[in-house]
């Protein structure tokens, strides 16, 4: 059975730059381009298998007629998402919404989201959470524009993780790249966007009321211990994240990895570092692929660094 690759499509944004060219290789469409979606079967944007017999096939096409490469036995939509964000400049503050709300407001699910922060300039920061003791001081302070006082301004660094639950305003800032894993969701409430303009000189729309709704106060930060795990000598696997949608890890392998079992019915995996080789493939920085079921065993070789997804 065959590791399937994906091949990425982008999306240019106000915000985007050019790093996803000069870090991950990747041919993108202008020095604008902000994000990478690396596997993904949402409607609005679609990866497709690159190699071996699947190949040219949509992702949401290979989940719907071969379920049992995902032991999938519900009749449900591919449920995760992978994306690579390039913030040449700051990002909406914003939120997203839990599943009750946005199937009821937006036909879609929800959008529980993580962080791992692939690069950072020295000074760069994140929008994580919120000062208002109450939902009633919130509203005051969105209000009365207090930005300064009602966000948290929190630096980053290279290979710092942030868990982003439904309800936590959050954005991302100026000169940071990262790798987003997130339910398959395409909801975003904008509360700020620094009065910037779009191409046309008009105020990009916020969605003032709805964020309202449903941001959490007073502000929980789920950041906490990791497990760390080690594999065997040369290799090493952190837990990042376990929540009711995925679990998101880190496997550095430095070396030779002979034998890593899987207990998953399917695994998302991002080369966000080095080269090498996985069960004979040769990967590399910025290749994305899914271990089907019938893959129960991964042999890897090289220098690299993973961050793999599997479905809770």
């Amino acid at each position: 059975m065959e590791l399937l690759f994906l091949e990425p499509i982008f999306k240019e944004r106000i915000w985007g730059g050019s790093r996803l060219k000069t870090d991950y290789g990747y041919h993108i469409p202008s020095n604008t381009t902000g994000e990478s979606w690396v596997i993904s079967a949402h409607n609005h944007g679609e990866t497709c298998i690159r190699n071996g017999k699947l190949a040219g096939m949509k992702l949401s096409e290979v989940w719907n007629t071969y379920p049992e490469l995902f032991a999938n036995t519900v009749k449900r939509q591919f449920p995760l998402m992978v994306k690579i964000i390039d913030a040449s400049h700051n990002l909406s503050v914003q939120v997203h919404p839990d599943d009750q709300f946005a199937q009821m407001m937006e036909n879609d699910s929800g959008k529980h989201e993580c962080w791992y922060i692939l690069n950072a300039s020295a000074d760069s920061r994140i929008v994580y959470g919120h000062n208002a003791k109450n939902s009633q001081e919130l509203k005051t302070m969105v209000n009365n524009q207090e930005w300064n006082k009602l966000l948290r301004a929190v630096a980053v660094k290279k290979g710092d993780f942030f868990p982003v639950p439904t309800g936590t305003i959050h954005a991302i800032g100026a000169d940071t790249l990262i790798l987003e894993v997130q339910q398959s969701s395409d909801v975003t409430y904008r509360i700020y966007d620094y009065d910037r303009r779009d191409d046309n000189g008009n105020l990009r729309e916020l969605h003032q009321d709805k964020a309202l709704a449903v941001i959490k106060s007073p502000h929980y930060d789920k950041r906490g211990q990791f497990e760390r795990l080690r594999v065997n000598a040369d290799s090493s696997f952190v837990v990042f994240d376990s929540n009711e949608y995925f679990k998101v890890g880190k496997l550095v392998v430095n070396g030779d990895l002979p034998e890593l079992k899987l207990s998953v019915p399917y695994l998302l995996v991002s080369v966000v570092d080095g080269a090498g080789t996985i069960n004979g493939y040769t990967v590399k920085k910025g290749d994305n692929f899914i271990v089907p079921n019938q893959i129960r065993r991964l042999k890897i070789s090289g220098y690299l660094t993973l961050i793999t997804t599997s479905e809770n």
